[in-house]
């Protein structure tokens, strides 16, 4: 054996489940980060710190994706996610005059109702995610994987069908906040004009 091979075999038989790397470890805190993040997200009143927090829990999966070497989905989930879904919920807000500051209204009460559901939710995608994916193997040999390439090949070839509708799915958020700030607006006028004919 090669000088190179037998420090490879020592390293993969000294590396175990209790002595991680110092990738892992960054991956685990960025997760802690990213999750905590999350929570913050659902659990705040004020609408804009919300958005803020999810800005902070899409740049965690960003960062996890980078440490996992896919450099071009970690960009994509910067420009498309943190560079347009955020700016898109912030551009709904203020179309639509929501309150910027503390809104005790959203906060429906049914707080135990969306846990089930969410933890529901998350139990079935771990669910179908593990199902799916237990008799998959990586190909090291092939392209790295989260490669353009790989991704553009995949992305194209079997997920068209979503990705276009995700497209659709924001275009329609977008128009209904316009409709929603125009509607207001026309509201406003129309008070304005019945005060103004009562004097």
């Amino acid at each position: 054996m090669t000088p190179v091979a037998v420090a490879a075999t020592a390293a993969t038989q000294t590396h175990g489940f209790l002595s991680p790397t110092g990738v892992e470890i960054a991956f685990l805190l960025v997760g802690l980060v990213t999750f905590g993040a999350a929570i913050v997200t659902v659990t705040t009143e004020q609408l804009v710190h919300a958005a803020l927090w999810l800005v902070v829990a899409l740049g965690g999966l960003a960062v996890e994706y980078l440490l996992l070497t896919a450099e071009f989905i970690a960009w994509v989930q910067v420009l498309i996610y943190v560079g347009s879904v955020v700016v898109l919920l912030l551009f709904g807000l203020m179309l639509t005059r929501a309150p910027i500051g503390r809104s005790p209204d959203a906060d429906s009460g049914n707080r135990w109702a969306a846990l089930t559901v969410a933890v529901a939710a998350g139990a079935a995608l771990v669910w179908v995610v593990v199902d799916a994916f237990r008799t998959t193997w990586v190909d090291l040999d092939g392209a790295p994987q989260g490669t353009t390439a790989v991704t553009g090949s995949i992305l194209f070839q079997h997920w068209v069908l979503p990705f276009e509708a995700l497209s659709v799915l924001l275009l329609a958020a977008l128009v209904g906040a316009i409709v929603l700030s125009r509607r207001t607006a026309r509201a406003q006028d129309t008070n304005t004009k019945a005060r103004e004919g009562n004097r």
